[in-house]
């Protein structure tokens, strides 16, 4: 292989050719790459860095010639403040007390750590794990060897010590938890997954998925939060199951590991069904201690409580008419306390969106029944001549596509075009709008302490979508459903740690998110230098992010500890 040259309108251009003899055994040439005009800079560049790549790749690294060679220069901030984490919670430690019966040549723990931690720096494939681990120093850790089978095979064990690494974590956190009053937040939500290919025991089912407005294969998670949004269990349930029925196993695999006294359980609109609130109530007395619960009642189920809501909607408008705020009042509903709050902007909003539907739909159905009532007295018009059914169709459409099915009803059986709006149905509507209605056991509470319990949701909500988005557990490649039930667990594994560097972000008030303060010390390099054969390592470190280190109450890295 060598180069050759050539001229062309006075410029000379460069080759890459290669030698070889064809089947006759005669000598020929081909080209393997233009190299480009001699004279340009880029060409020249392109030749140094291809010298530089043959010269890595064949172990003949240049070394200056005044006997100084740098390696590159590797990112350490997220890394290290992971590592000073993850120590201090106490997971190298007891991770690798999990792990000692499992026979493996090489570290266990230090996998799983490097699992969590990409899920958190450079969420990725596998393999992008190991391009990852090209770019980043991470302390304690030799990332040299590691390869792409023992990453997978770090996360068969893992799921094979599930119940322990489990069991370990939450007593891990177990000092971090509110001791007197036990709330907790539960919530499920839905991962999408790759692959058609069906399995015995396939968690990845079809269902409706809260990415997309349509149905997707998938799989579905389950996730307790503590009040301060601490992460404390988590389950993964088939992509077809009901919301409704991940409640109960998700209670009682939080009560195996929790002698916990008490238990405020606050779920979102899909998780209220009769069926959820009967097995929390038999669930406290089967194991003898308090479960209660706040629940939202979904929007569809809205129409149950039409009555209810003509009985409070006057006191609570009148209320928030006088102090210009959100009111609040309570009542009963099939024997359980009912808790409301309505918020006058938001109910302003809702009622004047549904008026505007309602004015299009009406102009829509005059339009309609004028060109019907025109043909009849020979005035057809342009296009197409019009149908009762035709318009009864097209009339029936609109009101489906704005919603509005309940209120505004076309006589469909009717010989001639004919709708009618449903005043007592649009007054009842009205009555909801700005509307939170909340179920609760809770009765030593006063109802504005039970909407800011449910309110809380909202902030712990943030735990899924670090879930979607920093940690991006979506979409799945996995097949086997221990792979995926192990992807899951080095999830959650990483949104604890999400969430107690949210926590120390919060209580310093910083002005920080995670993803922020991790992406801020990205350029916490480590660098390592040889000068005549003796090595010598650096840490570049700025005075903000000494600053924002302080914040996370860990300590910045040093030449001498960041090894």
């Amino acid at each position: 292989m060598f180069i050759r040259s050539s001229r062309s309108n006075g410029r000379r251009y460069l080759r890459l050719v290669e030698g070889y003899r064809d089947e006759q055994g005669r000598t020929r040439h081909r080209q393997i790459a233009q190299l480009g005009r001699a004279d340009e800079p880029a060409t020249q560049e392109k030749i140094q860095s291809l010298i530089q790549n043959l010269q890595r790749h064949a172990g003949m690294e240049e070394v200056e010639p005044d006997g100084v060679h740098f390696d590159p220069a590797r990112t350490l901030g997220p890394t290290w403040l992971l590592t000073e984490i993850w120590q201090e919670l106490g997971f190298d430690r007891e991770l690798r007390r999990v792990f000692r019966s499992s026979y493996r040549e090489f570290d266990l723990e230090a996998i799983i750590r490097v699992l969590v931690f990409n899920r958190l720096c450079d969420p990725s494939s596998k393999l992008g794990v190991l391009r990852w681990l090209d770019r980043v120093h991470l302390p304690g850790v030799d990332t040299r060897g590691i390869h792409h089978e023992q990453l997978l095979r770090a996360m068969d064990a893992l799921i094979e010590q599930r119940e322990a690494a489990e069991s370990t974590a939450a007593r891990l956190l177990k000092p971090l938890l509110d001791q007197e009053l036990n709330v907790v937040f539960y919530d499920v939500t839905s991962v999408r997954v790759h692959g058609e290919k069906e399995l015995d025991g396939d968690l990845r089912q079809h269902g409706r998925s809260k990415d997309i407005a349509g149905v997707a294969r998938q799989f579905a998670l389950g996730v307790v939060q503590t009040a301060e949004g601490l992460p404390i269990a988590h389950e993964v349930f088939e992509g077809n199951v009901a919301e409704t029925r991940t409640l109960a196993p998700m209670l009682r695999r939080l009560l195996e590991r929790y002698k916990l006294e008490r238990v405020v359980v606050v779920a979102d609109r899909g998780l209220l069904s009769l069926d959820n609130v009967n097995t929390l109530e038999a669930l406290a007395e089967e194991e003898g201690l308090a479960v209660d619960y706040i629940l939202a009642v979904p929007g569809r189920r809205y129409a149950e409580f039409a009555d209810v809501m003509a009985e409070l909607h006057p006191q609570l408008a009148e209320a928030s008419e006088t102090t210009g705020q959100e009111s609040v009042a309570e009542t009963a509903w099939q024997g359980r306390r009912l808790v409301v709050a309505h918020n006058p902007e938001r109910a302003e909003e809702q009622t004047r969106a549904r008026r505007r539907k309602i004015e299009r739909i009406e102009q829509l159905g005059q339009r309609l029944a004028e060109r019907l009532d025109n043909q009849d007295a020979g005035r057809p018009g342009r296009g197409r001549r019009s149908t009762d059914r035709s318009a009864h169709r097209r009339f029936h459409q609109t009101v489906l596509h704005h919603q509005m099915s309940g209120i505004v009803k076309a006589d469909l059986g009717a010989e001639h075009f004919r709708y009618e709006i449903d005043e007592k149905a649009w007054a009842d509507a009205e009555r909801l709008d700005g509307k939170l209605l909340l179920v609760t056991s809770l009765q030593e509470y006063e109802a504005q302490a039970i909407v800011d319990r449910y309110r809380s949701l909202a902030d712990i909500e943030r735990g899924f979508r670090a879930l979607k988005s920093t940690l991006e557990i979506a979409p799945v490649h996995h097949r086997l459903p221990e792979r995926i039930r192990a992807h899951a667990l080095i999830c959650f594994l990483a949104l604890i740690l999400h969430r107690v560097l949210r926590m120390r972000l919060k209580a310093k008030g910083s002005a920080f998110s995670v993803e922020r303060a991790l992406e801020a010390l990205e350029t916490v390099q480590w660098h390592q230098v040889e000068i005549n054969g003796e090595s010598h390592t650096g840490v570049s470190l700025a005075p903000e992010q000494r600053k924002l280190f302080k914040e996370l109450e860990v300590t910045p890295p040093r030449q001498s500890n960041a090894a």
